[in-house]
């Protein structure tokens, strides 16, 4: 059951108190002594709790513990003694222990040119799509939301997490739907209050109205605008992802039982993450075992594939990691005990990215090519969903070729709009996959919504498999393309070579089980499929 306002202030307020004291020193101990600057790290224990003397430990090592999350054996501390990773693992305790502050991955968007099925039990309403801005969302009708608003716009009981650089819950398209009681800045790595003015970075504000901007003739049309939006900040302001914000996200959707959270970004130390790298192992383990907890609590997690133009699942080159700070890149083999987090966790939904490109018809509709940057791989993506593609999908319907969504109003944006009627609602035009996972992730909401079982809130009212089975059963499958557009071939992998889809029209690595359906999602249309 998710806590009132009340009872939410009360669960910082304890958080804060378990961490002070964890962390405090006892009398007479005489820890380590700084010798540099306090740096954050992830200590990861090998059994799946935080034991009774962490905070001796922690201490001894020269640290203090900022959050520990029992739940998932793992917890964030902060230490200036340049030898607290190689002290803390000489706890037999100990699994791995990582400082953090060089293993982010920014958030960014591709700027280039040239159960059984059962009745409803949850309150479900349609939705219209005719506000001021919405002939411009190609994107929602390409996957028939209009349509699928007609049966449901989703239900005030779901909630949706958005993990990303935080919400602009002031804008006029995301107010009427924000839910501030299950939102949360997670950026120290212990969850704290959103406050206004949170995301600078203006990518959260985005991917939030894609998957919930209200129907209330502002603006645009999300692809579940009834639902509710929590916004939970899991980056610096400069949009890097450090590992401790990540785990600190999904243990916060696990504990408010959040029933979807999109994920448009790397959680990683490195873009790939090395089972046998000693230090990224700790880290991808801690991430990994958060994401499952969040999972057995009955959240739906859907991850961008990424914007490498990289086959995930052969790869070979890594020369992005780490990228900050900036300048740090490394080049290095990558092979296939190397996995991209989240979206290669089993059990959360992979999202490749389309644009307006209307390949050919065939019996099951039409078939819209890969966007050219979009990673792909037959063990990451599952769906594939509109992201934009301003090279080879610019058209009368789609002239930019880009996902126009909210944005905070005193963010800087290169291709910009203003609803006529209220001009403190600003949108703007992205492209990548982080506009493409929103879409799923709104599908997921409204089947949610629709097929969902308000009587187990605990365990989540629909179990992520089940979401799953309903967004990919009930996609648009699409065939491997038989030619590309001139110049496509030319974008090639990190070995230098051209992308290549593998698979049949059911699944394939570039477009998994298919474009994503809203309306058949809704109305549970497998068209045979399932």
């Amino acid at each position: 059951m998710r806590m009132s306002p009340r009872t939410l202030g009360a669960a910082f307020a304890a958080a804060a108190v378990t961490a002070a004291l964890v962390g405090a020193p006892p009398a007479g101990a005489a820890p380590a002594t700084a010798d540099g600057p306090a740096r954050t790290y992830l200590v990861l224990y090998k059994q799946t709790a935080v034991p009774s003397d962490a905070a001796d430990t922690v201490r001894d090592a020269g640290g203090e513990i900022v959050a520990a999350y029992d739940a998932i054996g793992a917890l964030v501390a902060r230490s200036g003694y340049s030898g607290f990773a190689d002290a803390m693992q000489k706890d037999v305790k100990v699994e791995g222990a990582s400082a953090t502050d060089r293993f982010g991955v920014q958030v960014g968007d591709v700027q280039a040119d040239g159960h059984d099925e059962q009745a409803p039990e949850l309150p479900n309403s349609p939705a219209t799509d005719g506000d001021n801005l919405s002939p411009l969302q190609w994107d929602m009708r390409q996957i028939s939301t209009p349509q699928a608003h007609a049966v449901t716009g989703g239900s005030r009981t779901v909630v949706v997490g958005d993990i990303d650089t935080g919400l602009d819950f002031t804008h006029p398209d995301i107010a009427p739907n924000y839910s501030a009681a299950d939102s949360a800045d997670c950026s120290s790595g212990a969850p704290a209050p959103l406050r206004p003015g949170n995301d600078v970075n203006g990518h959260g504000t985005h991917t939030a109205g894609t998957i919930a901007a209200a129907s209330n003739g502002i603006g645009i049309v999300g692809v579940a605008p009834n639902v509710r939006i929590a916004g939970i900040k899991s980056s610096t302001d400069a949009g890097f992802f450090f590992p401790e914000m990540v785990v600190c996200s999904f243990m916060w959707a696990a504990e408010r039982h959040l029933d979807v959270t999109n994920n448009s970004y790397f959680a990683d130390p490195f873009l790939f993450n090395c089972r046998n790298d000693k230090a990224q192992h700790a880290i991808w383990k801690a991430e990994q075992r958060a994401i499952r907890h969040a999972m057995n609590q009955g959240v739906t997690v859907v991850a961008a594939a990424g914007n490498e133009s990289e086959d995930l699942s052969h790869p070979g080159i890594d020369t992005t990691s780490p990228d900050f700070p900036p300048g740090t890149e490394q080049t290095r083999d990558v092979t296939n005990a190397c996995v991209v987090v989240p979206v290669e966790i089993p059990g959360v939904i992979g999202v490749s990215a389309n644009g307006h490109n209307e390949q050919a018809d065939s019996d099951e509709g039409p078939d819209y090519l890969k966007s050219f940057y979009s990673s792909y791989g037959v063990s990451a993506v599952d769906v594939v969903a509109p992201g934009g593609d301003s090279v080879y999908g610019r058209n009368a319907e789609a002239p930019n070729g880009r996902v126009l969504s909210t944005y905070p109003a005193t963010t800087p944006c290169l291709r910009r709009e203003v609803d006529p009627n209220e001009p403190s609602a600003v949108y703007c035009y992205l492209q990548g996959t982080s506009m493409a996972s929103p879409h799923v992730a709104g599908v997921a909401a409204l089947v949610v919504s629709r097929y969902g079982d308000l009587q187990n809130p605990q365990n989540g009212k629909m179990r992520p498999g089940q979401v799953e089975q309903y967004v990919t059963q009930t996609a648009d499958p699409q065939p491997c393309p038989a030619s590309v557009p001139a110049g496509y071939e030319t974008v090639t992998t990190s070995l230098g070579e051209p992308q290549a889809c593998q698979g049949g029209p059911g699944f394939n690595s570039w477009y998994g089980k298919g474009q994503v359906n809203a309306l058949r999602a809704v109305t549970h249309d497998t068209g045979g499929n399932g």
